[in-house]
């Protein structure tokens, strides 16, 4: 057909066929995903945002006394954009103390193998090293055990006992113990590593009451330690 009229029938026809409307349906599909990534690029910018005004507010002001509209004021973000990210002031806190742990849990990955001495002596470099590195941001850290206590922290937060990476490593330095002979096979590892725990946490009283360095906490530490560790060596042999 060579006549105009057919010319423009023929392309009316390719103008309506399958692969042409697969191709309006791509760059719908394309469009859209542009935007979904868009949004989703913003919202990741707002917790950013959410999480650097809250991570100096609760250091300078306090955790319990800082607002979630403060976080949002300082933050430049609407309230109702903090609590899209966060379910609640303590599940902030906790992505606050998370992204802090990355940086030493980094670290102590490439240390800790490396580690030499007896059980005692090992537990005492790995706390001596969480010491050092939580007094940089006393008040923050302190604010972290409180919200431990609280009875609303959100399903979302993970506080302070809870942490998974510095629990598997004290127990695994304990268990390793127990295959070299140093920590008695019934020794209870579970209860060992919350005592250990507690008195991790209970000497930061020293450093908000006396302004004491990690040296000194890490002194203190390695006294508590040795005790602890008389409950759990194996008994001599004859007693």
């Amino acid at each position: 057909m060579n006549s105009p009229q057919g010319k423009w029938l023929a392309t009316g026809a390719h103008a309506g066929s399958p692969a042409d409307g697969k191709h309006i349906r791509t760059r719908r599909q394309s469009a859209l995903g542009g935007k979904l990534n868009q949004r989703q690029t913003q919202k990741e910018a707002t917790r950013r945002r959410v999480i650097e005004a809250a991570r100096d507010l609760f250091e300078t002001v306090g955790y319990e006394e800082t607002t979630v509209r403060e976080i949002a004021t300082q933050a430049g973000v609407a309230v109702g954009s903090v609590f899209t990210c966060f379910a609640s002031k303590a599940e902030v806190l906790s992505q606050v103390m998370q992204d802090r742990l990355e940086d030493l849990y980094a670290e102590l990955d490439r240390i800790t193998p490396h580690l030499r001495g007896s059980v005692v002596d090992r537990l005492c470099s790995i706390f001596a090293l969480h010491y050092a590195f939580e007094t940089r941001r006393t008040p923050l850290f302190l604010a972290h055990i409180a919200a431990a206590y609280s009875w609303q922290t959100g399903s979302g937060a993970v506080p302070y006992g809870r942490n998974p990476r510095l629990r598997g490593m004290i127990y695994d330095c304990i268990a390793d113990g127990v295959s070299r002979g140093e920590v008695a096979e019934e020794a209870d590892i579970a209860l060992v590593v919350d005592t250990l725990m507690a008195a991790y946490a209970w000497n930061y009283r020293l450093a908000a009451w006396e302004q004491a360095g990690p040296e000194q906490m890490s002194a203190v530490m390695e006294r508590q330690i040795n005790l602890i560790a008389q409950g759990f060596r194996p008994a001599a042999a004859g007693v």
